[in-house]
């Protein structure tokens, strides 16, 4: 594969795992949300569960194709390691200003959130892939995964017994409470995107990486399509064995979620690579929906959250969400409706870059 060669199941990837992120995260009322559309309450997963991981991993992908061309065009190190601890600085930053949408209150500090989650794993992911082997990587994200399910599985604390799971006592919440009052971690005294649950994220990234180089390594071939089935198979199978131990849940970020969801990543990446870029269907609606989104993908999340801030303080809010309910419809069906008006508001600006051809890169 031509290293300069844009893959377009990629971008197609990106942009409807970014869909889909927007879909949930702002349905009309949180309170009438089909289940599939909702987190899991606790253990296990629903499809919405899935997003986050996705995107990390398609991060972990994208980190191998980006620094592979800049390492074949012999560019110094030193100045890659400044350019990628200034963009995960600005994702950071962008993600830390959202937090204060619209008051800009900053009596309370927020430092945690699915951007600065994402700026800390890109960051991590970079250096690692730069100054490490694949095979060093494997074996970081292995160490990670098997210390993370000891320390919350068999490590008790002054506060819980050892294999204590539940929201806000485990061994996750007390470690960022080491670091962190409860006030700054959330209203509930924790928060899932804290510190400590951050590192097995990283691993989602690596396992990106590792498909990632899979990719560049052996061409997209149909051999490469059927060793991305196997390892998404395969830590597929892992996870589900190990949810019996330590059980799969995204908002701790277990070992078990790490290895459930990287292998789907990896096996709709597989199917993405087949149809998309080895069968060439790349004129589909499908495809191009995909490509429109994920060529400005951050920039489609910013704009997501800016939206929804002026639709909620100003009267749009109100005329559809609540029209459609003074019009009978149910208030779950009203709020599916709400948030595909966002996703359509967002993908109108989207397509409008798209065909100017104006992409924001951080």
């Amino acid at each position: 594969m031509d290293n300069q060669k844009r893959i377009l199941a990629i971008d197609i990837f990106r942009g409807l795992t970014m869909s889909m992120m927007i879909l949930v995260n702002y349905p009309g009322a949180r309170s009438y949300i089909y289940p599939p559309l909702s987190h899991a309450k606790w253990n296990g997963a629903t499809p919405t569960d899935f997003i986050f991981p996705f995107f990390i991993f398609i991060v972990g992908v994208s980190v191998v194709l980006s620094l592979s061309r800049q390492i074949h065009a012999a560019k110094p190190r030193k100045e890659i390691v400044k350019k990628i601890l200034i963009r995960g600085m600005k994702i950071y930053l962008i993600g830390f200003f959202l937090h204060y949408l619209p008051d800009f209150d900053f009596n309370k500090i927020d430092l945690f959130g699915v951007l600065q989650r994402i700026s800390i794993v890109y960051v991590a992911s970079a250096v690692l892939y730069l100054y490490t082997s694949w095979k060093t990587q494997l074996y970081i994200g292995g160490i990670i995964l098997i210390g993370y399910w000891i320390t919350l599985s068999f490590i008790p604390t002054d506060s819980f017994l050892a294999g204590t799971m539940e929201p806000g006592v485990n061994f996750a919440a007390w470690f960022d409470r080491l670091f962190f009052s409860a006030e700054m971690l959330g209203k509930h005294g924790w928060n899932p995107e804290g510190i400590y649950s951050t590192f097995p994220a990283i691993v989602t990234g690596i396992t990106g990486m590792l498909a990632g180089r899979l990719i560049i390594v052996e061409k997209i071939t149909e051999k490469t399509i059927i060793w991305l089935f196997i390892a998404g198979i395969s830590c597929i199978l892992a996870g589900s064995i190990w949810d019996w131990q330590f059980p799969i849940n995204k908002k701790l970020w277990t070992s078990s979620f790490v290895l459930y969801t990287s292998g789907w990543a990896t096996v709709a990446l597989a199917f993405s690579l087949f149809f998309f870029d080895i069968r060439s269907h790349k004129d589909n609606p499908i495809a191009r929906y995909g490509v429109i989104f994920g060529s400005n993908a951050i920039a489609v999340y910013v704009l997501a959250d800016l939206f929804e801030t002026t639709y909620k303080y100003t009267f749009i809010h109100d005329f559809v969400y609540g029209g459609l309910s003074d019009l009978g419809v149910s208030e779950v069906s009203a709020s599916l409706v709400w948030a595909l008006f966002s996703v359509g508001s967002c993908f109108v600006v989207a397509w409008i870059l798209y065909k100017k051809q104006l992409f924001f890169k951080l």
